[in-house]
């Protein structure tokens, strides 16, 4: 019932604005002196002035709208519908016969136009008004806005109209001088980012926000390293690449994470390169359920593919990628399958079936100590896997094929990264067999997979500690995980076939950095409120990684975050007896040898 009374209101209360806008049209029109004659015929012209207004506005929806949440479309769909309104009055009028002076026409639907507007406006700031009340201010907690440009306007705007009862903005920060002491949306620009220990503290700022989704990364480290001692609620922005249609929101915003310390400048996927191998393409995703191979499906998607195919073993892993992709795509797009890559007669059907243009090869067994214990399951998936997929792939004719690889796979301690080297070896020599362009794509961690330290460390900060450290010196490289993706795709755009591509993974980072970095960023002192503990390295582990081996160099390319590795060709025949070795192994001790001899870089247990 509810639900009726303030359209119910609205309609009468519009139907008494037009009547009295009409007669104060004539005042207006004659200086307040109106003949009789004019009042007749404006009380004649009434039925149709009314029935030509209010059925615009029903046609333009003014009484269902929620004018709490109005903007420019509700204030341009009132002009819409007084500008439509008044010219089907004159039509009307002229059709039935009636007059009125012409300049009556104009008075009326500039009075109805602002009367009707200003009263959706006003309504609309009551509603803001009621909504977030005066009794909330209790509650509200004193916020500061780092970034005085379009994301942190936006905040700002969002907060003011909707989160007013929660939050209180003292004001902005900004490096940019011209801008100190003026206003924005009504707030001041107090000061630049060596203020900000100031202001916290005259303000009892309790909360931060670091708008700046566009900045780079070294910005946001020293930001972090004035803010982590004030004590206060520190959220930001996720980069603008990870941000849906560039659209900023307070439900974007989340508390400074180790990965936006370390995230990089953000990349731009280039299009124009990708969409001509990828779009209206089917594509296959092997691993679709993992850390990367589940970011390589969403960006895919977003150049449109005709189909994507999503391959994995793991069937919760699968379902949940599915399910999150499939609200954002046509039905029919996305084909979730539960498949062993080391079963080829199941691929071989798959393949046959859907007939892939684009092949991800992303599933692998990464966990290197636990692949330490158990090498002869690295060797079934990572090379017989591999093998399988690429073999299929090359005799179903695929376009590409674009295998993900690692920098453990370089001067290998493990049995993982020596699986990964001889995966590369297959890939390479499948060119000389087949037409199909086969890439190998290799870089280091990604921020936040599956396995990786961070979540590790996140577990020990909650529980009180102590962080595990393997090493003080141990250093590895990282990239986000959007980035890899769009970089893997980048790549597999510029392979002619035959080629490893290498990614720039900028500088190395110290784990025990990282995990005292981890440690601030929860709010407490490395070593003082959480120990740091070193356990010693773990079977299979080096203290740092490398992108080439000795023999090989790089060669540029046309994208300055990807290089090409000059690598040695490989006597197929040779690789394809070591390979067939593995099948006569005994123990694990067996296995290792015959990797010993396929990559003679490989050193087990040794410590670089």
């Amino acid at each position: 019932m509810r639900s009726y009374l303030l359209p119910a209101i609205l309609f009468i209360a519009d139907i008494a604005t037009i009547v009295i806008v009409a007669f104060i049209s004539l005042f207006i029109r004659f200086d307040g002196y109106i003949e009789p004659r004019y009042i007749d015929q404006m009380v004649d012209a009434l039925p149709l002035l009314l029935v030509s207004y209010m059925l615009m506005f029903l046609v333009m929806h003014l009484y269902t709208r929620i004018w709490r949440y109005a903007g420019m479309r509700e204030v341009l769909a009132v002009f819409v519908a007084t500008t439509i309104g008044t010219a089907i009055f004159y039509s009307s009028m002229f059709a039935f016969d009636k007059s009125l002076p012409r300049s009556i026409y104009f008075i009326t639907w500039f009075l109805t136009t602002g009367t009707v507007g200003m009263g959706r406006m006003l309504l609309h700031y009551v509603a803001l008004h009621y909504s977030n009340g005066d009794d909330g201010e209790s509650g509200q907690v004193n916020t500061l806005i780092i970034g005085a440009g379009d994301a942190g306007a936006t905040i700002a705007r969002e907060i003011e109209r909707y989160h007013k009862r929660s939050r209180r903005i003292i004001g902005f920060v900004d490096d940019d001088m011209f801008k100190h002491n003026r206003l924005m949306n009504g707030f001041r620009i107090l000061g630049n980012r060596e203020d900000i220990p100031m202001l916290v503290a005259r303000y009892k700022v309790e909360e931060i926000i670091i708008a700046m989704p566009s900045v780079k990364r070294d910005v946001i480290r020293e930001i972090m390293e004035i803010c982590s001692p004030l004590k206060c609620k520190i959220n930001t922005l996720p980069g603008m690449y990870q941000l849906l249609d560039d659209e900023v929101l307070v439900s974007h915003l989340h508390p400074v994470s180790i990965e936006d310390l370390l995230e990089r400048d953000e990349i731009h996927l280039d299009t124009s390169k990708v969409e001509p191998y990828l779009k209206d393409k089917v594509v296959l995703v092997t691993g679709a359920g993992g850390s990367i191979g589940s970011e390589i499906c969403r960006q895919v998607l977003r150049v449109k593919p005709k189909k994507l195919l999503l391959l994995g073993h793991g069937e919760n892993s699968i379902y949940l990628i599915h399910q999150e992709l499939r609200s954002i795509v046509p039905e029919g797009t996305l084909v979730p399958i539960i498949a062993d890559i080391r079963d080829k007669n199941q691929l071989d059907q798959i393949f046959t079936d859907y007939e892939p243009d684009v092949v991800f090869h992303a599933a692998a067994h990464k966990h290197v100590p636990l692949m330490e214990i158990q090498p002869i399951a690295a060797v079934l998936n990572n090379i017989y896997g591999t093998r399988n997929v690429a073999d299929v792939a090359g005799a179903h004719g695929v376009e590409r094929f674009v295998m993900i690889s690692t920098d453990k796979a370089v001067n290998p301690t493990s049995v993982m990264g020596a699986t990964k080297r001889v995966a590369e070896k297959v890939v390479l020599g499948m060119n000389h067999k087949y037409d199909t362009k086969f890439i190998t794509v290799r870089f280091g961690n990604v921020l936040g997979s599956r396995g990786s330290v961070i979540p590790l460390f996140r577990k020990q900060i909650e529980a009180g500690g102590p962080v595990t450290v393997t090493d003080p010196e141990m250093t590895r490289y990282f990239m986000t995980i959007p980035e890899a993706s769009q970089l893997v795709l980048q790549a597999g755009a510029m392979g002619n076939g035959g080629e490893v591509f290498l990614l720039d993974m900028g500088e190395p980072v110290k784990i025990v950095d990282l995990a005292k970095n981890m440690i601030r960023l929860s709010g407490y002192e490395p070593d003082k409120d959480i120990r740091i503990e070193f356990t010693g390295l773990r079977p299979g582990e080096k203290l740092y990684e490398e992108l080439l081996t000795a023999e090989e160099g790089t060669n540029t390319t046309t994208h300055k975050k990807i290089f090409e590795a000059a690598l040695e060709d490989v006597d197929q025949e040779w690789l394809s007896g070591e390979i067939e070795r593995f099948e006569t192994c005994k123990s694990d001790l067996d296995v290792i040898n015959v990797l010993q001899d396929i990559v003679p870089t490989y050193h087990p247990n040794h410590n670089v």
